[in-house]
């Protein structure tokens, strides 16, 4: 969606993650309710393969006692807090990476990009040359039932 605000342009745009491959989100429920109240309660799993064909590629839930360990993504290691997504970590991490590609974009050589503060979202502030500012909130989200 998007609005105009004051002298600001906001987009707000929904995010949808994904997991990683052989792993899916299960959604806990807490106080006999579907929705979730945060990000906290929604777990990465990882999924056994054994049953699948994988040719020759393993199955991560149960390994082999030649590796001795289930294999996760690195990136669940960096976004994930025990076994549940932390969207703080999820907002860093896309704040981060935001940053990053900021600098490979030079048709956007005029606009400044300035980080908002923000533990559960990414907040973008574009200011562009004329004064015009573009206000983009990322916010996070989960497709109940995906793989």
């Amino acid at each position: 969606s998007w609005s105009i605000f004051e002298d600001r342009i906001l987009y707000q745009l929904l995010v949808f993650l994904q997991p990683p491959p052989r792993h899916s989100f299960r959604l806990e429920l807490y106080s006999g309710t579907h929705q979730p109240e945060r990000c906290s309660n929604i777990r990465v799993v990882l999924e056994c393969t054994c049953l699948r064909s994988t040719g020759n590629s393993p199955c991560f839930a149960h390994p082999s006692t030649t590796n001795g360990k289930a294999q996760h993504s690195p990136l669940l290691q960096n976004l994930c807090t025990g076994s549940y997504l932390d969207v703080e970590e999820i907002a860093c991490w896309v704040q981060n990476s935001v940053q990053t590609a900021w600098g490979h974009l030079p048709q956007w050589q005029h606009w400044q990009l300035t980080l908002l503060p923000s533990s559960h979202s990414c907040r973008v502030l574009l200011s562009g040359p004329s004064d015009l500012q573009l206000c983009a909130v990322l916010v996070f989200a989960v497709e109940q039932g995906s793989p």
